[in-house]
């Protein structure tokens, strides 16, 4: 499996006492070290994007802003996100980062890979910052990746509807875009009526859920709901969004999973594309102890091995509230009787 970081990812401040701090990802690192086997991983080195990368997806004025305001000294770029000195060259290592594991990946160098990358950047847009996100990480990947001929699958199971990587996509039906998120919660978007538009009416696909869901629930949309959709679409590339703020003890958001339920969904996806098409990249969370659990976990999957949560109190979840809601999604989609 290959592991991509970067130093300079720990450049980028986003400000005093601000949630999306350095930290996460040392606790991101350090629990991969301490829980996952090292063996398994191959360092992969990633190199910046392009601004030919980035504007497949940003017009250029957006990236000259965001870059001018970096080097200037920094500054805020909107009320959630702020740009230091070192935040445009770890915003383009980030971006760059899926890029340069894509094309190891068709080398053959590993089977999947991991990007522990900051900042964020599902909520970014096409021409606005917003949620601690500048560039929309993913999107520049499956953009690239589309413009080859793939079909690519994004799953985003971030706590926090991905709306930047929707709304990318949201006319594009070479790219299925899935979002499983806590609703009501920022940034308000996302809900299942929210389909796609023209050629993409379809590809999105959009699955809102209670404060307090447990991980049953969200197995439950992966092979009920999720499933049938993924293989009418048959995606070569499969793209993971992985925000780990859907743990239960993160501290901004409500849901209820632990560490073992996000090992169970990465089980799940990772049937849906083959092995040297399956990339995973880092975007929320905000306990260090829960990105460190999950973190870990998923490494694990992504290298073959069957990991175990930590201890009892992360097993699996269940019990939680989210059947009903699922079900009237379930019955939306089954209505809609889609033939792409």
């Amino acid at each position: 499996m290959l592991f991509s970081t970067h130093a300079a990812y720990l450049e980028h401040l986003a400000g005093p006492r601000h949630p999306e701090r350095p930290e996460r990802l040392q606790a991101v690192l350090s629990g991969i070290k301490r829980y996952a086997s090292a063996d398994a991983l191959i360092p992969l080195e990633p190199i910046a994007a392009t601004h030919v990368d980035l504007e497949r997806v940003h017009p250029r004025a957006y990236l000259d802003r965001i870059e001018h305001i970096s080097t200037s000294g920094g500054g805020r770029l909107d009320p959630d996100t702020y740009a230091s000195p070192g935040t445009w060259r770890a915003a383009t290592l980030a971006a760059g980062a899926g890029l340069t594991a894509a094309e190891a990946l068709r080398r053959g160098e590993g089977d999947a890979a991991f990007c522990a990358v900051r900042p964020p950047g599902h909520h970014a847009n096409q021409t606005e910052s917003m949620g601690f996100c500048l560039i929309s990480n993913v999107a520049v990947l499956a953009a690239s990746l589309a413009d080859q001929g793939e079909r690519v699958l994004i799953l985003d199971y971030d706590a926090h509807h991905g709306n930047g990587t929707q709304d990318v996509f949201y006319h594009d039906p070479r790219v299925l875009f899935v979002s499983l998120h806590q609703w009501p919660l920022y940034p308000g978007t996302g809900r299942h009526t929210e389909v796609g538009s023209g050629a993409g009416e379809g590809f999105t696909m959009n699955v809102p859920l209670p404060p307090g869901t447990t991980g049953d629930v969200y197995l439950r949309a992966f092979d009920e709901l999720i499933a049938p959709r993924v293989e009418a679409f048959a995606p070569t590339w499969l793209i993971i969004s992985a925000g780990f703020d859907g743990h239960r003890f993160d501290p901004i958001t409500e849901l209820g999973l632990t560490s073992g339920d996000y090992i169970a969904l990465t089980k799940r996806a990772l049937q849906w594309a083959p092995p040297g098409r399956r990339i995973v990249m880092l975007e929320g969370g905000y306990d260090l102890d829960a990105l460190a659990w999950c973190a870990a976990g998923v490494v694990g999957v992504l290298a073959g091995e069957d990991p175990e949560p930590i201890d009892m109190t992360e097993s699996e979840t269940s019990g939680g509230p989210g059947a009903r809601q699922l079900d009237a999604i379930t019955s939306f989609w089954r209505e809609r009787q889609p033939d792409r």
